[in-house]
């Protein structure tokens, strides 16, 4: 008995359940090989085997202790592995993550500097139409400067021209004017001097001065005495000399308003030259 424990033992640590199941089903392998051999066939009928449990045995506590140490070493080797592969996987996954960090640090930087640059280009852009605004506006308010010194210009010229004209006209009528009181004054004087009755006392140097109104179509009016030559027949000759020469038909040729600035009331100067002493 001993050296058959002794040669399990030997044989690399077999426990005894292991030797002892062997043998049973080895047994049992043989009985089934007889029993086939020495029954027919049409008699053989089917045996349910007898179902062996094997019972667990004390083991070698040296081997045991070896296995479950070696067990441990695994346990700590396969720990260990998942160690390094977790922390690998960690590195992996840190260094992934830093990685896409840095990636999308790197694309938000570019997508910043596009911006800065979009915005400086767009600022660059906002000016150079600010600047060819300002230009128009430069142009155009030079435009219309220079068309309102040219209209200006013009309009000087113009107003120049009415003005020469204007003058030109006013002198022209003044100078008609002038001449048509002239030459109608002229006419009331010499008919009035054509009609005058010298008295015995008229001397050379005497002079009248009559007042006299009238009507456009040359009727006199009144006939008044405004500076006496200090001869009462005198001034009384020239009064009835007026009064016998109207009417003067020759005032209704005037314009009616050099008649009315003129001749409607109308001093006259009376002082013959041709008289002797």
């Amino acid at each position: 008995m001993n050296d058959t424990f002794n040669n399990l033992v030997i044989y690399n640590g077999y426990p005894l359940s292991v030797v002892i199941a062997v043998v049973i089903h080895s047994f049992i392998l043989g009985f089934l090989i007889w029993l086939q051999s020495n029954t027919s066939i049409d008699s053989l009928e089917l045996v349910q085997p007898t179902i062996i449990r094997a019972l667990i045995i004390d083991e070698n506590p040296q081997v045991r202790n070896e296995r479950i140490l070696e067990r441990e070493r695994l346990e700590r080797v396969e720990q260990e592995r998942i160690a390094r592969e977790e922390q690998q996987r960690q590195q992996e996954e840190e260094a992934a993550r830093q990685t896409e960090l840095e990636r999308q640090r790197e694309e938000s930087e570019r997508e910043r500097q596009a911006l800065i640059e979009r915005e400086e280009l767009e600022r660059q852009r906002l000016l150079e139409l600010e600047r060819e605004r300002e230009q128009q506006e430069l142009q155009e308010q030079r435009r219309r400067e220079l068309a309102e010194t040219e209209r200006r210009r013009q309009e000087e010229a113009e107003l120049r021209l009415q003005q020469e004209a204007a003058e030109a006209a006013a002198a022209q009528a003044a100078r008609t004017e002038f001449e048509l009181v002239q030459s109608a004054t002229a006419i009331i004087q010499m008919a009035v001097e054509q009609v005058w009755n010298r008295p015995p006392s008229a001397r050379n140097g005497m002079r009248a001065i009559l007042q006299i109104s009238m009507l456009p179509t040359g009727e006199l009016l009144d006939v008044r005495i405004t500076e006496s030559s200090g001869d009462p027949a005198f001034d009384r000759s020239a009064e009835n000399a007026v009064y016998g020469a109207a009417p003067f038909t020759e005032l209704q040729s005037l314009p009616i308003n050099v008649f009315n600035a003129n001749f409607r009331t109308l001093s006259l100067i009376f002082q013959p030259e041709d008289l002797l002493n």
